[in-house]
């Protein structure tokens, strides 16, 4: 059984950076197209971003775009957010996905097979 494992949150203020990672533990996969999604308390899940393994394809939520980087090591299955310039209202849970599935957007939760437990970012004003 794949599981993927979230690190990097924290307490942060207003216009710092901070670095998710998240790596798969279990059997070995590759998943097509890895992604970040995050929920705050009373909110929906919502998209951050996603990358696809083999063209390296990104894709953002215009919330993110120009602030925040997604990456990922091929040779580790291990994918990473680059938040930086983070706001209050980044403040939210954030969880790793992963998929197989080809021919998707990229931006639906629905479509992501594989889910962590997810790591807490904090910004304070």
């Amino acid at each position: 059984q794949v599981q993927l494992v979230e690190s990097g949150g924290g307490l942060v203020q207003a216009g710092d950076s901070l670095r998710l990672s998240c790596a798969p533990s279990g059997r070995t996969f590759s998943p097509y197209i890895m992604g970040w999604f995050r929920q705050a308390p009373g909110k929906e899940r919502e998209f951050v971003a996603a990358i696809w393994r083999y063209d390296g394809r990104t894709y953002y939520a215009d919330s993110v775009k120009g602030r925040f980087t997604i990456s990922r090591d091929n040779a580790k299955n291990t994918v990473y957010l680059q938040a930086n310039s983070l706001k209050p209202e980044d403040t939210a849970l954030y969880y790793c996905a992963a998929t197989g599935r080809i021919g998707i957007r990229g931006s639906d939760y629905a479509e992501y097979d594989y889910w962590g437990q997810g790591t807490q970012v904090t910004v304070s004003s």
